[in-house]
């Protein structure tokens, strides 16, 4: 257990940033798994930068890595490419 002060408050923050993060990986990853059962491709293009945006968006706050935000990326506009 923490004794200092300061140590204390980084506790604090820790819990803190770890909830959030797990908020905006949860939603993005639901995102995701409800644009991979769009069958209409329309619909599809519609939501895709939407998804794109929120999986940048963690990449750029490091809490995806950034090679694992492109190959999520690609593999959707793949997907989404291949409907029809």
């Amino acid at each position: 257990m923490a004794n200092h002060k300061s140590a204390k408050k980084r506790i604090r923050q820790i819990q803190k940033r770890r909830l959030h993060n797990r908020y905006y990986k949860k939603s993005t990853r639901t995102m995701i798994k409800t644009l991979r059962s769009i069958t209409d491709k329309e619909e599809a293009e519609k939501f895709l930068p939407k998804v794109v945006s929120k999986i940048d968006r963690l990449a750029k706050r490091n809490i995806w890595h950034k090679n694992k935000a492109a190959n999520l990326k690609s593999k959707l506009m793949k997907h989404v490419a291949s409907l029809g």
